[in-house]
């Protein structure tokens, strides 16, 4: 009886016109999801797609520490802060537009021949990522971060690409974004972080939640004064002429 009438429904479908449905549906999803994304260009991010992922993880594990963020804007992180991220993630960030092409191909050179695997991803890239999806590995997932890394540095100035980054990247296990590590493990503001803090908190970015950026190990010191020697290299905070900068805070431009 019930697959008669499921028979029925189906005979009663019309399927010429279901293409243009799904398309209608695709283009309205399309839409939603550019509104979305243009609506952070200017909107503090309250929360990221990630951290809801560790969220829900801890409601299954009452080990895991508890979540620690809040949004800083901009005219209140460090400049040094913004340099060391670009330094230690990605130094092409302010010429590309979104993917490093050359250093995707390294990757997949080097993949190729086995051993461990190495990522090319850019800060863009880890903003459309860490903002709207979750982790893991697939080419649906892939599909999805290459379509809103294009949204992002379509409809976002690099600037805004950096600030979501400093405000959702995780610095330390449960500890998301540049206001509270600056506080929790640096015992500082994220205002008057200096270069040296700010490389500590960019060196640990690879494995946030086995490296310490309050207890660095030798590793997280090395990479931290390579991090530094990178940030002169790049000419130091007047590398990003548009970040807000306060001459009067000597604390930003200690070395």
């Amino acid at each position: 009886m019930q697959r008669s009438r499921i028979s029925d429904r189906l005979r009663h479908v019309n399927w010429r016109r279901l293409p243009v449905r799904i398309l209608r549906l695709l283009a309205g999803l399309l839409l939603l999801t550019v509104c979305a994304v243009l609506l952070l260009r200017w909107v503090p991010v309250p929360i990221s797609g990630m951290m809801l992922e560790r969220q829900a993880r801890t409601l299954f594990d009452s080990k895991a520490p508890p979540l620690h963020h809040s949004w800083t804007p901009r005219e209140q992180i460090s400049p040094q802060a913004a340099l060391a991220v670009i330094a230690a993630e990605d130094q092409l960030f302010m010429s590309h537009h979104g993917f490093d092409m050359k250093a995707i191909g390294k990757a997949i050179e080097h993949n190729r021949r086995g051993g461990r695997v190495r990522g090319a991803s850019t800060i863009s890239q880890q903003v459309a990522k860490n903002l709207f999806l979750w982790s893991g590995r697939s080419w649906l997932r892939k599909g999805l971060e290459v379509g809103f890394t294009v949204l992002i540095e379509a409809l976002w100035p690099k600037e805004r690409i950096l600030e979501v980054y400093l405000n959702i990247a995780e610095f330390g296990d449960g500890i998301y974004g540049v206001g509270a590590a600056s506080e929790l493990l640096l015992k500082t503001s994220p205002e008057r972080l200096s270069a040296n803090q700010a490389a500590r908190l960019a060196a640990v970015l690879p494995s946030p939640r086995r490296f310490s950026a309050s207890k660095p190990s030798p590793y997280v010191i090395r990479r931290a004064a390579w991090i530094q020697r990178q940030m002169r290299q790049l000419g130091g905070v007047e590398f990003l002429p548009e970040w807000h900068r306060k001459s009067s805070d000597g604390n930003a431009q200690k070395k």
